[in-house]
């Protein structure tokens, strides 16, 4: 057993080193430092989020708090208010970035469990944007509405194992839209959206590159029904029909056959409308692949809830990019350390339990399956007053 080290040190040596060089080099990161690495200000915002530190003074008084401890971390030196801003100003928010996507190779290099819940080979997705509320009068570069400020986070979620693939930061008024016609999917993937995606030349675009879809459909959608498929008994789906859309824009960006797919929804007691380009599955599994795509919901419910990704300590599009890559890079370790533990982990209890010991000297993954026992000090026993 390694207790030579406390647990957010032991967290922090899942971070290749050599790695984190290279990176930081590639960026010049470390450039004109006077003497706070860019290591130095990664530890310090991990720290806040494993923390969950609402400002800079609560971060720096942290680490401080536990100078005794902070030897293991690989710090040079801990951060001041007036460090810990002027990096978050200054330095780029790209080298967040590429750990986030080293580690998230890393995870998918080591085996980590990809559930599959359809029988299909497809490669499935969720695709899905999140609006985070900034105050217009600090933010002034984060435009949304007339009096309101706003980034949004959109995001490419694999279903096997459930990941973020794709992340991308953007202003709240870019439409999620503009930012799918940018992305290069697979051939032969499947995706789900919401009705915010609902743009006919992107269903177009998809469908000639051999990608499927499944959404919800226009409510005012113009079509006309060219086959009636028989829906599958006991499977609560309502019907399935090929169709055609027939408005005069909708037919231009997209002339090709869609189907139309109508499940019964028991929980709401509704009827829910789906379109997709996929003439090959089951209607059942099609309703299938547009409820599973809930988990994105619940991904982006996961992060707001229990990482500092609401309320920010710093202003500028900078310092909030590098909270939120920060947050995204904190959620993987998490899902990473689940997957490592045989306890059977709830996210949300081990976030509240590791925030509570990040400075227990004890191994982290001995911690994991056995909390209780582990963080605990040795047993004293009391001498008997009699004796």
């Amino acid at each position: 057993m390694n207790k030579g080290n406390n647990i957010f040190g032991h967290i922090l040596t899942l971070f290749d080193r050599n790695e984190f060089r290279n990176i930081v080099m590639n960026h010049g990161n470390d450039k004109f430092t006077k003497g706070f690495s860019s290591w130095d200000h990664f530890v310090s915002m991990m720290f806040s989020q494993l923390a969950l530190s609402k400002s800079l003074r609560e971060i720096c008084d942290g680490l401080k708090s536990c100078l005794n401890k902070t030897l293991h971390l690989g710090m040079l030196r801990l951060s001041t208010k007036s460090n810990l801003s002027y990096a978050n100003k200054r330095r780029s928010y790209e080298l967040f970035e590429d750990l986030f996507y080293s580690f998230l190779k890393r995870l998918q290099s080591e085996h980590y469990p990809k559930k599959k819940k359809f029988r299909f080979k497809n490669k499935l997705y969720s695709l899905d944007a999140s609006i985070i509320d900034l105050c217009l009068s600090m933010f002034d570069w984060a435009h949304y509405r007339q009096t309101k400020g706003a980034v949004k986070l959109h995001l490419l979620l694999d279903h096997e194992g459930y990941l973020p693939t794709f992340v991308h930061i953007t202003d709240g008024k870019t439409h999620e839209v503009n930012i799918a016609k940018e992305m290069n999917l697979p051939t032969g993937s499947i995706v789900a959206v919401d009705r915010g995606y609902n743009d006919y030349a992107l269903f177009h675009r998809w469908s000639k590159s051999g990608i499927s879809f499944v959404t919800r459909l226009k409510s005012n959608a113009v079509y006309k029904v060219i086959e009636t498929k028989p829906p599958p008994k006991n499977r609560k789906i309502i019907s399935d029909e090929i169709i055609l859309f027939i408005g005069s824009e909708s037919r231009k960006k997209c002339p090709l056959p869609m189907r139309r797919v109508v499940a019964w929804d028991e929980e709401n007691q509704r009827e829910i409308i789906l379109l997709t380009n996929n003439m090959k599955l089951g209607a059942s599994t099609i309703s299938a692949i547009y409820k599973d795509r809930w988990e994105i919901e619940i991904f982006f419910k996961t992060i707001k809830q229990n990482l500092r990704i609401k309320t920010f300590i710093g202003t500028s599009s900078n310092a909030v990019k590098i909270q939120i890559w920060t947050a995204l890079i904190t959620i993987l370790i998490l899902k990473y350390l689940k997957f490592k533990s045989k306890l059977g982990w709830g996210l949300s209890n081990m976030i509240a339990l590791l925030r509570l010991n990040l400075f227990v000297y004890t191994d982290l993954f001995i911690w994991l399956d056995d909390p209780f026992n582990l963080a605990r000090g040795p047993d004293i026993i009391q001498p008997s007053l009699f004796d």
